[in-house]
């Protein structure tokens, strides 16, 4: 049937099968297609962090509905149910995610925050994670402990996604140093941020950032390219981000003529995966 529509002549009605000829190919597509047109020119790239994972399965649902797929940076955090973002307990949640075809990159495994560099030019680094058995402590670590981390939490994704988590990794609160990201590529790992406008406010206080101005906010100032963040359940907000903000944004940025892909296809760093994907 689909062959004989595309390969009738045009008939007078030009720009009707025009549309009716888009229509099919994306509906073919969508059904399992061999032919997929990427037509959307106003990307945005949604990333959510672990946290205490309460409204992961809400998350999910919106996303799972609206049919987005995003990139999840994951570190084995506590959580309110369970054993830890990455623990056993998750497993199902992220093997789901990922038949869903989200994408996955480490956030290093116990949440270690950078802060800062020892003198001298030593790749040695003050650092402090914030989960696992010891949290809230300062060590020195060198490198290649750091990188050692990245790999536990990709690898950890892998294992319960059965996909290859992404060269990539976000460093808790997006503290870092020129030293620690030339370490971090050294070993196969580049660093993602997020726009100034891609910061959508999950983890600030409800007392004086209401979800209605979270939200009018972010679709007022997000633009083309930008890289959206914000997290898998926050101790410091009372009132719930999601779904209160996150479905009215994906609502709201697709009647303003925007489309959500993966970090896989983001232009700052598709060709570094397509070499250092593995």
């Amino acid at each position: 049937m689909l062959f004989g529509l595309l390969t009738r002549p045009a008939s007078n009605h030009g720009l009707l099968g025009a549309r009716l000829l888009a229509l099919l190919l994306a509906s073919w597509a969508g059904c399992g297609g061999a032919v997929a047109i990427d037509t959307c020119e106003k990307k945005v790239y949604l990333t959510f962090n672990t946290g205490h994972m309460e409204g992961a399965p809400l998350v999910a649902d919106v996303l799972r509905r609206h049919r987005v797929r995003v990139t999840f940076f994951a570190s084995n955090v506590f959580t309110q149910t369970g054993d830890g973002s990455l623990g056993n307990h998750w497993a199902p949640w992220w093997k789901a995610r990922a038949a869903e075809g989200h994408e996955f990159a480490s956030q290093t495994y116990d949440h270690v925050y950078w802060r800062g560099d020892l003198p001298g030019n030593t790749l040695r680094f003050r650092v402090r994670p914030t989960a696992g058995a010891f949290a809230g402590r300062e060590f020195t670590w060198e490198a290649g402990k750091y990188c050692a981390q990245i790999e536990h939490a990709a690898q950890r994704l892998s294992d319960f996604t059965g996909k290859k988590s992404l060269p990539l990794f976000r460093a808790p609160g997006g503290a870092t140093s020129p030293g620690l990201l030339e370490s971090t590529r050294a070993c196969g790992y580049a660093h993602v941020g997020w726009a100034p406008a891609g910061v959508l406010g999950d983890e600030l206080p409800s007392e004086k950032f209401s979800n209605d101005t979270l939200l009018e906010q972010a679709l007022r100032d997000i633009r083309s390219g930008d890289i959206l963040s914000a997290t898998l359940g926050v101790s410091t907000r009372n009132d719930p981000w999601a779904p209160a903000v996150l479905e009215p944004l994906i609502v709201g940025l697709r009647a303003r003529g925007f489309c959500f892909d993966t970090l896989r296809t983001h232009p700052s760093f598709k060709d570094w995966i397509a070499k250092h994907g593995k």
